[in-house]
């Protein structure tokens, strides 16, 4: 267990649990607290003597099989004084609660009265039960059917008593839980009904029956626990990439550490075929890393000294030694956990509503059985044991389970298989609004190109030297993390200039940045809006046409020289484009480059686009764009961050900003735009996978309803609308894992 004291939004606000996506500036950029989920307006402040009482606490969770658990815990939780807030987290096992005091206990006794176990995020995770533990009782339960059976066929009244035995054996389990759950704040789960159900046949002495419900109902059981494995695998391989342990090195001595002891700037050593246990810089001059359990990339990377590798990489067949640069935390993997942790919160409207609408209807559907066992017989002479037969089947059909499972079911297959193809996707909502995309808005630099530079040319207005140029450009760009800014600062680190010292740098919105360079007032921006002379003007437009960005060096208000600089494509952007327009999506470029350049890169792409556009402006195209259709914007810096919030779905680059990551609905986690057909494909498979799992379950019910009143099908056929539909959806969600 761990305990996070409360803290205000990153807006700087507080706001009621339960909120989420708070779209205020942030004052701090790219820190991600694990167990904190954004909120949602700036509205709604909690009383600021709180701020020195709330806290979480998350735990790991032991023992859940189906989202359904999920929400059993969050029942039994959520009802205890002093729990303001109760979130499972499924996909990784993590609860975490809010609270205004110390419930640790309370809510550790709670999760165990529910039948589910909890320990603490650093204490090892509990060995697998093991495969006949597990399905222990699913087979002696099955054996005892098939015994009771053959004894029914040699001496009818002996497999009578047989069958009841069986009953009575596969309902004590259930029976159990059921009576836990109704202490824990969960009196109309399944297993209650299950249990009413079994114990009725008996009552009505239709007891190879009530054993078949049972044996059926744990199938359908374990084919859910299943699925939820499968789905969840890709989580579990994420989060064994780390390891536990690292070996930093202080003055040359080595040491074994915690990976949780690593710190900013510690030198570690990892030996060949071992994992990166955070994000470092490589200190070694050339190592080999292999980065396919993040990439997706089956072949090893070549790293030089100073460059970045991720957390989770391998490394090949060498000694490797490595200047960490994240915190505890915030890792490459930690970030893409945390990413999912949002998603599982995250769900989707169909999903939630399914849940509301189960909580309503599983009772009602109780009451309306209970009407149709005693209103016939007392009423109008109708016979009991039918009619209660009757009812006890119209129980089992009318249980929800089937319905509330076939959504979740897709959607968790559909966000793990999207995982698999480095597509990270945060929960059943963006999934969803995903489906209803039909125009993809790009960032240019970063996105459709690469995000890396080079200088093209380089030309004075004055008497200075080119070299005399750049060094005064280096010097005001220095610290700045534009694209074009740390190519202009490690051109002239690598002609080893002098770069002077800069002070007041300035950020001018949407167009340059400012400094005092040697006591001169220094400006770095795009050319629109200075006075330029006809020659300069001349030689703007000819390098601008050529498809690069020009800036122009500004001193004390006087135009000194300008740098050209271009991007080059993404190797994959035509091919990722031409997979989109086959899937009838249009694609529109929104970038604040200047539009010669803004053409010649659209040209080769064959996309429509809109140059000179500063955040506001994309926010305004943006909202234009989804006046006609929705659409999804693809960024990766802080500037598009806006933008992306005002789509209906937000997708990052993975190797953007912590901003853009933060604010997006999805992430490209491999950096690869082919990730993007991926999605929408898979967005549309789950959808159409939603509603094949709803028919599914409500024909079933439907078809066995009508045949039940009829008096054509019998008890243990209901359970196939209930357990067999929840099997069949089950399985039907699982084919999305085998998407390509």
């Amino acid at each position: 267990m761990q305990q996070h004291t409360s803290s205000p939004c990153p807006c700087g606000q507080r706001h009621a649990a339960g909120q989420q996506g708070c779209s205020r500036p942030r004052p701090e950029l790219g820190k991600i607290t694990s167990f904190h989920i954004q909120c949602a307006t700036a509205s709604d402040p909690l009383p600021e003597k709180e701020e020195s009482i709330g806290a979480d606490y998350s735990w790991q969770i032991g023992g859940m099989d189906c989202p359904g658990c999920a929400r059993k815990i969050e029942n039994a939780v959520g009802q205890l004084q002093g729990v303001t807030q109760a979130r499972v987290l499924f996909a990784t096992e993590k609860l975490v609660v809010s609270a205004d005091k110390d419930v640790q206990q309370q809510v550790e006794q709670a999760v165990a009265r529910a039948g589910f176990t909890l320990r603490s995020a650093t204490q090892p995770a509990a060995k697998s039960a093991g495969f006949w533990r597990e399905n222990g009782m699913l087979l002696l339960l099955g054996g005892l059917l098939l015994a009771s059976w053959l004894l029914q066929t040699i001496d009818p009244q002996a497999g009578k008593v047989a069958f009841i035995v069986t009953t009575l054996t596969g309902c004590w389990p259930v029976a159990r839980t059921a009576l836990r759950l109704m202490r824990s704040g969960t009196p109309f789960a399944i297993e209650t009904l299950m249990t009413v159900a079994a114990l009725g046949a008996l009552f009505i002495g239709a007891t190879a029956e009530a054993a078949m419900v049972l044996l059926l109902f744990m199938l359908g059981e374990r084919l859910e626990a299943f699925a939820a494995g499968r789905a969840r695998r890709g989580v579990t391989a994420l989060m064994a990439l780390k390891p536990e342990q690292a070996l930093r090195i202080r003055n040359e001595v080595r040491e074994t550490v915690a990976v949780s002891a690593l710190r900013p700037g510690d030198l570690i050593e990892v030996a060949a075929g071992g994992r990166l246990p955070a994000d470092a810089s490589l200190v070694t001059s050339f190592a080999s890393f292999d980065e396919s359990a993040l990439t997706g990339e089956s072949m090893p990377v070549e790293r030089q000294a100073g460059e970045a590798v991720a957390a989770g990489s391998l490394s090949v067949d060498s000694l490797v030694r490595l200047k960490v640069t994240s915190k505890p935390g915030q890792s490459a993997i930690d970030r893409i956990l945390h990413l999912i942790e949002e998603a599982d919160a995250n769900r989707a409207p169909v999903e939630r509503f399914l849940d509301r609408f189960s909580r309503i209807y599983t009772p009602l559907v109780m009451a309306v059985a209970l009407l149709v066992a005693t209103v016939p017989p007392l009423f109008f002479a109708g016979d009991w044991p039918s009619w209660i037969y009757k009812g006890l089947t119209l129980l089992l059909i009318g249980c929800p389970c089937a319905l509330v499972i076939s959504t979740p079911a897709a959607i968790t297959s559909g966000l793990a298989a999207a995982a698999r193809h480095g597509v990270l996707i945060k929960g059943g909502a963006a999934l969803e609004s995903l489906n209803g995309v039909r125009t993809l808005a790009f960032d240019k630099t970063g996105t459709l190109t690469e995000g890396k530079p080079r200088i093209e040319s380089i030309q004075t207005f004055t008497a200075l030297s080119e070299a005399e140029l750049l060094a005064k450009a280096a010097a005001v760009e220095q610290g700045s993390s534009h694209p074009l800014a740390r190519a202009i600062v490690r051109l002239a680190e690598q002609r080893q200039l002098v770069i002077p010292a800069a002070t007041a740098q300035r950020a001018v919105a949407g167009s340059g940045i400012e400094a005092t360079v040697s006591g001169h007032k220094l400006l770095i921006c795009a050319p629109a809006g200075l006075r330029l002379t006809a020659e300069q003007l001349k030689i703007v437009a000819e390098l601008e046409s050529a498809g690069n960005t020009v800036v122009i060096i500004v001193q004390d208000a006087m135009p000194i020289g300008l740098i050209a600089l271009r991007d080059t494509l993404r190797a994959d952007a035509v091919a990722a484009l031409s997979e989109l327009h086959a899937l009838n999506i249009e694609t529109v470029m929104l970038t604040g480059d200047n539009p010669r350049a803004a053409a010649a890169i659209a040209n080769e792409l064959a996309i429509s686009y809109r140059a000179g556009l500063l955040p506001a402006d994309k926010v305004a195209a943006i909202h234009e764009l989804n006046q006609r259709r929705a659409v999804a914007m693809v960024g990766d810096g802080i500037n598009d961050a806006p933008a992306m919030k005002a789509a209906t779905v937000g997708i990052a680059m993975g190797g953007g900003s912590d901003v853009a990551l933060e604010t997006a609905d999805a992430a490209l986690t491999h950096n690869r735009l082919a990730g993007l057909a991926t999605m929408i494909r898979l967005a549309r498979a789950t959808h159409a996978n939603i509603r094949q799992n709803i028919a599914l379950a409500l024909g079933l019910k439907g078809v066995f309803l009508v045949t039940t009143l009829l008096g054509i099908t019998g008890l243990w056929l209901a359970v196939l609308a209930d357990s067999g539909a929840t099997a069949l959806v089950t399985a039907n969600a699982l084919r999305l894992l085998s998407k390509r």
